[in-house]
């Protein structure tokens, strides 16, 4: 069975590409109701405000845009821990910290982190210990709140924590699980953590809670490094 779907401008990550969050939470949903997780593996940068093909197969998605494969995503497992939560007040003290808040990365623009944004989720991932980033994040009422919008929430604070100013990198692979959604105003906290490296990649956690300390979603990735243009 083939459907389609476009990721709207709005939802970049890089400048011409989705957030792969986003790409992998809009995924997600369309594979159905997994326990455990779903997992995304992100193949190439999906462009922008196209009409992109989604394959179904069995238990597996494929998209594409025309014959080029951008991702797959398929039933998973969440296998790190959930990460502890910190206050939310920890969380704004963490964000004064926030590498990028200056605008010199390639992600100056990304719905997520970009400081540049002004529709965008605002986060702003700072330290709270070694291995360990925490920023808050408050939701507001111009997004239809989804599964993909937490997905999306789960995808920089892990990539920050790989320390993306000294090694640019970019999603790779994500397994995320969504677990409630929050509500516009609510106060919630997202933590991510360096797990280990593997050459160029980086494998990290990332964690959302919402501001009555219910957990939200949580994800496993991988970052792979880039040499930017």
């Amino acid at each position: 069975m083939t459907d389609s779907l476009i990721i709207p401008r709005r939802f970049n990550g890089p400048p011409d590409s989705g957030n792969g969050g986003y790409v992998s939470g809009r995924l997600a949903v369309r594979l159905g109701d997994t326990a455990e997780g779903v997992t995304v593996v992100l193949r190439n940068p999906p462009p922008l405000d196209t009409p992109l093909q989604v394959v179904s197969e069995e238990e597996r998605l494929r998209l594409y845009d025309g014959e080029r494969l951008l991702a797959e995503a398929m039933p998973g497992k969440v296998e790190a821990s959930p990460i502890p939560a910190v206050p939310y007040e920890t969380a704004v003290a963490a964000a004064a910290g926030y590498p990028g808040k200056d605008g010199d990365t390639p992600f100056a623009r990304c719905f997520v982190c970009g400081p540049a944004r002004e529709d965008g989720l605002g986060l702003t991932p700072g330290p709270v210990d070694a291995h360990t980033v925490a920023t808050p994040w408050t939701p507001d009422a111009s997004l239809e709140m989804g599964p993909e919008i937490v997905c999306a929430a789960l995808d920089c604070p892990g990539g920050w924590s790989t320390d993306l100013l000294a090694r640019p990198s970019l999603l790779g692979t994500m397994t995320v699980r969504v677990t409630a959604l929050p509500e516009a105003g609510e106060r919630c906290v997202v933590l991510g953590r360096l797990l280990r490296r593997d050459g160029r990649k980086a494998f990290a956690a990332s964690t959302a809670y919402g501001e009555d300390g219910r957990l939200l979603g949580q994800a496993d990735q991988i970052w792979i490094e880039f040499t930017p243009r």
